[in-house]
């Protein structure tokens, strides 16, 4: 008989590199941009997630003037400050804040329907 390869457990976390990346070393955070149903055909693009440093008026009015539609800034309890526009503007936002530096591709999110 050959002698047995013989493995001593240790205390090893799976779970060690996950929740460093938790720690706040290596967060994402993510702009989340949706699509609300209004009446009918109508509906609202919202944009959130955007960090507290930029202007959300300025980016706002880029927006407005670059797609044509209205909007505005709304201050939400739970999310913050949100834009809000007219519209299913979810490409447009997306590809305007990727091209202005704003915004990296990876860190956006896109939902609805």
């Amino acid at each position: 008989m050959s002698e047995l390869d013989v493995q001593i457990p240790t205390a090893f976390d799976p779970f060690a590199e996950a929740n460093a990346e938790d720690s706040g070393a290596g967060t994402k955070e993510y702009v989340h941009i949706r699509i609300q149903q209004r009446n009918g055909r109508k509906s609202l693009t919202t944009v959130q997630g955007l960090k507290k440093e930029f202007s959300y008026n300025k980016i706002l009015k880029d927006l407005k003037k670059e797609f044509c539609c209205n909007g505005t800034v709304v201050q939400d309890p739970e999310q913050g400050q949100v834009i809000q526009l007219q519209g299913d503007q979810r490409k447009n936002v997306s590809t305007f804040l990727v091209q202005a530096g704003i915004v990296k591709k990876d860190n956006i999110k896109i939902h609805g329907f």
